[in-house]
């Protein structure tokens, strides 16, 4: 018997995705849990998988057509099977017809038509040309026609040196747009002064709305507590000379294990507010925030508390490539019930983050460094670590807060702990 398949519920204030691109095609073979089709939602592009096996006998929707959460976008059965043509949710696919046909005209101002206008022109590249996304930004930049280089890159892909050697060698792109040499000095591009007016894409506008929610609704306090990191780092330090280069063990993943460690003996903040009563939430899956382009995803590792360091540390690390390439599964960034945000790599002493909600909590994380301590009388240099807890005030108060980093310290500081 044919089975409907939904546009999915990613995330519990999602309404609506879009279809980008169908990857089975009706007519193809297809089994429970493969792929079916890719979805943009605010957070990601999410590969949607079949729930029934069979054939795919229909594409209730077109690709580019925002559908309504469970709202049907095909049909699976067995082949040849019958069934009514269903009908596409026509509103939402006009609604995006509309936005589509406005946003570029109507919205950018004269220099963004420009720098669009400038995209879709052969200044930067005719034709199918293999170039490395860092290759095409610079010959964008610096209007580099790549047309006419030769790439040193496997299978004769240009590569970043390409255009830099270019560009020394005093290849560019004139006013009039046609590749010239010259030994002068390149002429200063004027600067506009004029508001740019941009269109804000889904993943900033879901995190707009939702951290303007968490400011506005959810009452945060902070505690900040200081941790001696000189074991840490020593065992860190002592295991990845076991491991291989793209399986080393980072201070977050140990940060991370000692959270859900520590939330098993705090599981009042291991919860969701929910109005009239607090969830305490069965299962421990901390969200780890990842930097994307145009904004931060979470990545989930779930039972967290039950995982070994090393495979925390794979697997977050197999969902962060996955976010920053905008193909990720819905499991890989729903389910959280705690979050870590780790602003380390970018040498930032102390900072406190937003609630991700309905969370209760969120860690904020700054940079393990070595600074003059004072140890029985005496100076002498440390490793040292800031964090910062923001909690729900409606879930808990300052005193479980300023115990639970407390807590925390006890496998920080004694990390052998997390190994046990």
């Amino acid at each position: 018997m044919a089975e409907t398949i939904t546009m999915p519920k990613l995330g519990f204030d999602m309404a609506e995705g879009m279809l980008v691109r169908w990857v089975r095609q009706v007519g193809e073979d297809i089994s429970k849990g493969d792929v079916l089709a890719e979805i943009e939602t605010d957070k990601a592009t999410v590969e949607v998988e079949s729930s029934a096996s069979g054939v795919v006998l229909q594409h209730i929707v077109d690709q580019g057509a925002i559908v309504p959460v469970n709202a049907p976008i095909a049909v699976v059965g067995a082949k040849g099977e019958k069934v009514e043509a269903a009908k596409a949710p026509k509103a939402e696919a006009k609604a995006q017809t509309a936005l589509r046909a406005t946003t570029p005209a109507e919205v950018l101002q004269p220099e963004a038509k420009a720098a669009q206008t400038l995209e879709s022109s052969p200044l930067t590249e005719a034709g199918p040309i293999k170039a490395s996304p860092l290759a095409k930004k610079i010959a964008k930049d610096k209007r580099v026609n790549l047309a006419r280089l030769t790439g040193s890159g496997p299978g004769g892909r240009i590569v970043r040196k390409d255009v830099e050697e270019a560009l020394a060698g005093g290849a560019a792109i004139s006013p009039a747009g046609k590749m010239e040499a010259t030994t002068s000095i390149p002429a200063v591009i004027p600067v506009s002064h004029e508001d740019q007016i941009l269109p804000m894409p889904r993943l900033r506008q879901a995190i707009a709305r939702r951290m303007t929610e968490s400011t506005t609704s959810v009452p945060h306090f902070y505690v900040t507590h200081e941790y001696k990191m000189d074991a840490l780092m020593e065992l860190r330090k002592q295991v990845n000379k076991y491991l291989p280069d793209d399986e080393k063990i980072s201070v977050n993943d140990f940060i991370i294990k000692a959270v859900a460690l520590t939330l098993r003996e705090f599981p009042n903040l291991n919860a969701s507010f929910a109005g009239d009563k607090v969830i305490r939430h069965g299962a421990v899956n901390i969200g780890a925030a990842v930097a994307v382009e145009g904004g931060l995803l979470t990545v989930v590792n779930r039972d967290t508390d039950l995982q070994p360091l090393r495979a925390i540390s794979n697997d977050l690390k197999r969902k962060a490539t996955a976010a920053r390439s905008g193909k990720v599964r819905p499991d890989d960034i729903e389910g959280s019930t705690f979050s870590v945000s780790n602003l380390g790599m970018y040498d930032v002493e102390n900072f406190a983050a937003i609630i991700n909600p309905p969370e209760a909590g969120i860690l904020a994380v700054g940079t393990a460094r070595q600074i003059p301590v004072v140890e029985n009388e005496e100076i002498k240099a440390g490793w040292r670590m800031k964090a910062t807890i923001s909690v729900d005030h409606r879930v808990s108060d300052g005193a479980e807060a300023a115990q639970f980093m407390q807590a925390l310290a006890k496998y920080l500081e004694e990390p052998l702990r997390l190994l046990v």
